[in-house]
């Protein structure tokens, strides 16, 4: 009987080989998924080119500023040209002592192309009183001021939002607002009523005032607090708000019929004081807060967090692969692996596209159920066993769900990715111990 001949290097060799070559082909698998976040993030900027389209016609996001009173003053200065003495116009900006901002908001879902757009409509009453502060607080002589070309300013962040026209009721008095501000340079876009008013009247007692907005507006509604006592309740039939900006609500309250928040924020909470003349130090715009309204889901997120876990899948997909045909003792092609991995690649694309129509956990089983009704197909060519085929669509299954699971949590993902890597990496070391690496023949050890 004759000696078996020797094994050749690439025979004693050919399990670590294709391990080498499996690892190597896991990497070149990631450049298409690089290719398709580059895709995600182009589909995520035109879904933004449209909300902004669509906010440029109806409105865009609004902050309300104020009311507060700008009351003139004059201060001589030489004009650089002609040497000459003039009168330059001054400001001095006064808030209100007490401002209240009650406003309801009216959810509306516009739809351009495949993308949805949340936009709004708002009922806003600004109420509260004026007071003007002691004379020694205020940074101009109270005798400097002419009292009686005060004007009342509104800071507006859109115009195309107002509804219907402005008034202004004064005390007992009522009038219109014009579009426009004074030359105040912290403060682009507003509309403003002049008042002829006294120092008598606003030192003596309180000037009441109230201020009712019909407003349309997208993506957000701030406030800015302007009052020394400012109190802010917004309301809504959005249930999916996020609260923002410089203060978060002392309450609130969200359920599916929508949401309610209240703020308190005092003149000690920000940097800026009751009375000034210019701004040039501080920041108003910092110190609004308010309300967003969100997408219930953002597909292209959760897409995002998925394409990051494909190395993942990827690996796991053909650690199994390969043990199945350690196993079964059945030879598995390079062509083949490549193939199974291009279907993995697809999944993405696939949940990309889908989820653009329907929401994103539909789209994540559907595109989850072609690919692994599509490799188990395959995988029935190769194998032809079906308890192969099942206990392979069951692994790729809960990997699946496993990736689902992760993207779908927040602050426990990486606690919970950690122990789930763990229990797999365990599980992948326990079947590969079992493996004669360095003879083609008996290529499983017994247990």
């Amino acid at each position: 009987m004759e000696p078996n001949p020797s094994l050749s290097f690439w025979q004693k060799n050919r399990l670590i080989l294709k391990a080498v070559f499996i690892g190597f082909l896991i990497l070149v698998l990631l450049i298409p998924t690089f290719f398709i976040m580059f895709l995600v993030n182009d589909r995520e900027s035109r879904r933004a080119e449209v909300v902004r389209e669509v906010s440029s016609k109806w409105a865009d996001a609004q902050t309300v500023t104020g009311p507060f009173l700008a009351v003139p003053y004059y201060t001589e200065e030489k004009d650089a040209t002609t040497n000459k003495t003039v009168l330059r116009k001054n400001y001095l900006y006064i808030l209100p002592d007490v401002l209240n901002v009650n406003g309801k908001l009216y959810p509306q879902i516009k739809h351009r192309s495949i993308f949805t757009v949340p936009v709004y409509s708002s009922n806003i009453q600004l109420s509260g009183s004026f007071k003007l502060p002691k004379p020694d607080k205020l940074p101009v002589s109270i005798t400097a001021l002419h009292f009686d070309e005060s004007v009342v300013c509104l800071g507006i962040g859109d115009f195309k939002g107002i509804g219907e026209n402005l008034r202004l009721q004064w005390n007992d008095s009522a009038y219109d607002f014009e579009t426009g501000l004074p030359n105040i340079d912290w403060l682009r876009t507003g509309v403003s009523s002049t008042l002829k008013l006294s120092a008598e009247d606003i030192t003596a007692k309180s000037s009441r005032f109230t201020i009712s907005i019909a407003l349309k507006g997208s993506e957000w509604l701030y406030v800015t607090p302007f009052g020394n006592n400012t109190k802010v309740n917004l309301e809504s039939t959005w249930n999916n708000p996020a609260f923002d900006g410089k203060y978060l609500p002392d309450t609130s309250v969200v359920t599916e019929k929508g949401f309610t928040a209240e703020w308190k924020v005092m003149q000690f909470n920000r940097s800026y004081p009751q009375s000034f003349t210019s701004l040039s130090d501080y920041s108003i715009s910092e110190s609004s807060f308010g309300v967003r309204l969100l997408q219930p889901i953002d597909s292209y997120a959760q897409t995002m967090r998925s394409v990051k876990y494909a190395v993942l899948v990827i690996a796991l997909t053909f650690f199994v692969y390969f043990f199945l045909e350690m196993y079964n003792k059945r030879k598995v092609h390079a062509l083949q692996y490549i193939l199974i991995g291009f279907a993995l690649v697809l999944f993405y694309t696939l949940l990309l596209s889908i989820s653009e129509y329907i929401a994103f956990g539909q789209a994540y089983l559907v595109a989850a159920a072609a690919t692994i009704l599509l490799i188990g197909w395959y995988t029935m060519g190769i194998f032809k066993k079906w308890p192969v085929v099942l206990l392979f669509s069951l692994i790729l299954t809960m990997l699946y769900l496993f990736i689902y699971v992760l993207i779908q949590l927040q602050d426990n993902a990486l606690l919970f990715g950690s122990i789930g890597l763990f229990v797999l990496l365990a599980v992948i070391m326990y079947f590969s111990r079992r493996i004669n690496w360095s003879e083609e023949e008996s290529t499983v050890i017994p247990s």
